[in-house]
């Protein structure tokens, strides 16, 4: 179970935080052939995001978030995980 370590607060416990799953390479090979793109063309998420470092995630990991959806039950999203440019 992934913590921070300054307060030992779980991130993935808490309720407005959904579901993020770090796909195997099976996983994006059938997820970029069903949708027929690259993995450059999925939305980004930084690996300096909570979730990404509780989750271990990595740059270059695509990761499959669930979320509740009043109107749909829930949605599924994917994202890239990239490195954040910090600009001086």
């Amino acid at each position: 179970m992934a913590k921070d370590t300054e307060s030992n607060f779980n991130i993935l416990e808490h309720k407005l935080v959904p579901e993020h799953v770090i796909l195997n390479d099976e996983e994006v090979r059938a997820l970029m052939e069903k949708l027929n793109i690259k993995s450059s063309q999925l939305p980004k998420i930084f690996s300096t995001d909570a979730v990404i470092k509780a989750i271990d995630g990595d740059i270059g990991d695509i990761v499959k978030i669930t979320r509740a959806s009043p109107t749909a039950g829930e949605t599924v999203y994917y994202r890239t995980v990239v490195k954040k440019i910090i600009k001086k």
